[in-house]
C-alpha cells in the first residue's frame, strides 16, 4: 500500500489578516492587547484606537498566518487616524497624540512657498 506524504494544513486558506495592538500600562508594564478574531481587522482596531480602547498604543502589528507575512504597520496607522482628525477639523485625542507623533510627524511637515 502507497503512502501519501501530503499532511493537511492546519491553517484555513481564507485566513484574515489581524491587527494586534501593544498597549503601555505605565507601572503594570506593556503587553499586547487581547482581541476577538472578528474585531482584529484594521478597521475596528482604528476606531477602537479614536474610542480610548487603548491606554497608550506603542505599535500596531498586522499578520497573516496563511501568507506567513508579519508587518508594523504603526506608520499607516498612524497617518490614517492623523487622516481622519483632519478631515472631522478635530485634534488627535490626547491618549492617541504621542503615537501619532512617533510614527505620523515626518509626514505633517509643512513647507513653506515663497511667494513671487
Amino acid at each position: 500500500m502507497r503512502q501519501s506524504r501530503w499532511t493537511p494544513s492546519l491553517i484555513p486558506a481564507d485566513e484574515p489578516t489581524v491587527y494586534l495592538v501593544a498597549d503601555d500600562f505605565g507601572k503594570a508594564g506593556r503587553a499586547w492587547r487581547e482581541a476577538d478574531l472578528e474585531t482584529a481587522d484594521l478597521e475596528s482596531v482604528i476606531q477602537d484606537l479614536l474610542a480610548g480602547e487603548y491606554r497608550r498604543p506603542i505599535r500596531v502589528i498586522a499578520f497573516n498566518t496563511a501568507e506567513r507575512r508579519s508587518e508594523d504597520v504603526s506608520e499607516d496607522v498612524a497617518r490614517e487616524i492623523q487622516r481622519r482628525c483632519d478631515l472631522q477639523l478635530s485634534d488627535v485625542p490626547s491618549h492617541l497624540q504621542e503615537f501619532v507623533d512617533r510614527y505620523a510627524a515626518q509626514d505633517l511637515r509643512q513647507f513653506c512657498l515663497r511667494l513671487v
